[in-house]
């Protein structure tokens, strides 16, 4: 029997191609086929979310994440033009700004995808009962969001341990009726280093005595066991009020905080970017 000389034949296999050249044996190669299939097939979400520190850029597919990216400002529309080319089926963009974008990087936007950017008038899943819905940031409304898909009809306290620590609540009616910002655990540190004359400038440890045994030991105490004091105190009274509450964790300190914690948590890095896809999905034409 005359031999094929060449009998391709693909399998998927997580995200390796196998491609089958003959009876002789086999070829791998490795390749990012992650969304292979979307790219083909289906239109796909950018997530640019502009934050105190860093920027992060999602790709969506449906509500599938597929790749996510942080960088820094003066970096932000290299990585935006890097996944316009990895992602030609991206169509759809939602841009959440805490901070600023540059200009280029927004007129880059708008030249291959439908830019919506997120505003207290944006439609969202949820009834907002904020009194002053205009200094409502479009982190936490992503997040409300988040918690009104995910959890619906359940009373959630997102809690997203970031620059700053942000409460926010929604009932189980689908009422978002606010929360609570403190200063993040870095801006606690940075606080005692800028207002003090000698206290240094420190970055978390995960280890520490509860008795500080030197300044540096003291600060670490007063810092982190007051943040995981004051969350755990925070969910207790929530609590106190809804004995079925669901509590989900987020943010950059999300999984240092989540093991110190004395409550049940869900602990989920991406939940603000899941909750910017709900909305752009929400606003779409």
């Amino acid at each position: 029997m005359t031999k094929t000389r060449s009998i391709m034949h693909f399998c998927f296999v997580g995200s390796v191609f196998r491609l089958r050249i003959n009876s002789m044996g086999y070829l791998f190669f490795a390749v990012e086929i992650t969304m292979y299939f979307c790219r083909l097939c289906n239109d796909m979400n950018l997530i640019v979310d502009a934050g105190n520190t860093l920027y992060k850029l999602a790709v969506f597919n449906g509500n599938t994440l597929v790749e996510i990216q942080r960088c820094e400002k003066q970096q932000v529309l290299q990585y935006i033009k890097q996944l316009s080319v990895s992602y030609p089926k991206i169509t759809h963009c939602i841009l959440s700004s805490v901070g600023s974008l540059p200009s280029q990087a927004i007129l880059v936007l708008e030249e291959f995808t439908h830019l919506h950017v997120l505003t207290h008038r944006s439609k969202t899943p949820f009834i907002n009962t904020y009194k002053t819905p205009q200094t409502l940031g479009p982190d936490r409304i992503a997040l409300v969001a988040g918690a009104a898909i995910q959890f619906p009809k359940q009373n959630v306290l997102v809690i997203d341990g970031g620059s700053a620590i942000t409460y926010d609540f929604i009932s189980d009616n689908n009422q978002y009726k606010g929360g609570s910002i403190s200063p993040g655990i870095a801006m606690r540190y940075k606080s005692l280093h800028s207002f003090t004359a000698k206290l240094p400038l420190l970055e978390k440890t995960a280890v520490f005595p509860m008795i500080g045994n030197s300044t540096k030991n003291a600060m670490h105490s007063g810092v982190i066991q007051g943040v995981l004091h004051e969350i755990d105190g925070v969910i207790n009274q929530y609590k106190d009020q809804y004995t079925d509450l669901t509590i989900i964790l987020t943010g950059g300190d999300a999984h240092f905080l989540r093991d110190r914690l004395k409550n049940d948590i869900f602990a989920n890095s991406n939940f603000l970017l899941e909750g910017l896809n709900y909305i752009l999905e929400f606003n779409k034409d």
